[in-house]
């Protein structure tokens, strides 16, 4: 494991043969690594795993959160080569070896994240020669259009029923959807660069779900997003979407030293005052003092005091920064999709197409 500033941690290949470069993240949480390697917010970035044993327990049949791995490269201190469970189908090193995902194990992985603490998030590579040097990285993926990478195109209905929301794919996880499907919302899935405005009056809602890259690279869809706010449906944010909702409303966005990745981040609901912990996968936050007039701030990070969620007066508009749906736990804030989900049936019925 290559920095760009030249720091470097050496261990064992595992997974795909080959080399990556990457900006370099870690993850705090202690299970899920199959959820996070195949979350599409960690497209073109090398996952750190600081939990000192990843694979322990094989990777089970899918679906996962999304159809491949995303995470361009992965870092473990120990890796399990032969775990034993009674729903894998393959080991950790042996998917990513079948994907085209290079790895890498007996890293000193707490150095490394306290690296990464002191100096930010930063660009890296994983180079198969110690002799290799900066100059040898290869090439990244290029950030700023990682959403349309991760999107799927076109326009698909999930689910029946009588109710329907849009879901604006930027990089949804499925998560999100069954957490939609197993509230009686059927969803319609739309690609952000297609033509979803067309589905706004034969649907009861929207929701603006999470995907990888900084927001400021998505401004004309967050143009695109600015009549949701002033039209009569209910609008989730979640993650991503809730920074782009915020800058479609007049706030915000700035860059995290090394962001919140993990399961156990603590947020505190300013309305209720209780605390919770919560699933995050995010680089980039709402900047608290530009939140507009109309909007309030909802939660607040317990270990920061970074913004994590905003609501409108009118209580139709909410957007939270973290994962409610929490593949793979916690679950501790499932009501946001119950609070949602309350108003998208109260809506009147609309014309079907």
């Amino acid at each position: 494991m290559v920095l760009d500033d030249g720091a470097r941690f050496p261990g064992v290949s595992f997974g795909a043969a080959g080399e990556v470069a990457g900006e370099v993240v870690f993850n705090t949480g202690m299970t899920g690594y199959v959820e996070a390697l195949t979350d599409p917010s960690y497209a073109g970035q090398i996952l750190v795993f600081t939990y000192p044993l990843q694979g322990n327990y094989g990777v089970p049949e899918g679906p996962w959160e999304s159809d491949r791995v995303h995470a361009a490269g992965v870092v473990v201190g120990r890796l399990a080569r032969h775990p034993a469970h009674h729903r894998m189908v393959q080991s950790l090193g042996d998917w990513l070896e079948r994907v085209g995902v290079p790895g890498i194990e007996g890293v000193d992985t707490r150095a490394l994240t306290m690296h990464l603490r002191s100096r930010g998030t930063t660009p890296g590579a994983l180079l198969r020669s110690k002799r290799a040097t900066a100059d040898a990285v290869p090439d990244a993926l290029e950030m700023r259009t990682v959403a349309e990478r991760v999107a799927k195109p076109g326009i698909e209905t999930i689910g029946a029923g009588d109710r329907r929301v849009l879901l604006i794919d930027c990089g949804a996880k499925r998560g999100i959807v069954e957490a939609l499907l197993r509230r009686g919302i059927a969803v319609e899935r739309a690609a952000f660069f297609e033509r979803w405005e067309t589905r706004l009056p034969h649907v009861d809602g929207v929701v603006v779900p999470n995907g990888p890259g900084d927001p400021a690279d998505l401004t004309s869809l967050v143009e695109r997003l600015g009549p949701l706010l002033a039209s009569n449906l209910p609008v989730l944010g979640i993650c991503l979407g809730h920074q782009l909702l915020a800058m479609a409303a007049g706030a915000s966005t700035y860059k995290l030293p090394f962001g919140h990745r993990s399961q156990n981040q603590p947020v505190l609901d300013l309305l209720s005052g209780r605390a919770y912990l919560t699933a995050q996968n995010h680089g980039y936050a709402v900047r608290s003092e530009s939140i507009p007039r109309g909007f309030v701030p909802w939660f607040r990070n317990l270990n920061d005091g970074t913004n994590e969620g905003i609501r409108h007066e009118n209580g139709r508009i909410f957007s939270v920064q973290f994962h409610p749906e929490g593949a793979a736990g916690p679950h501790d804030t499932q009501f946001v999709f119950d609070r949602y989900a309350d108003l998208v049936h109260a809506m009147p019925q609309r014309r079907a197409a």
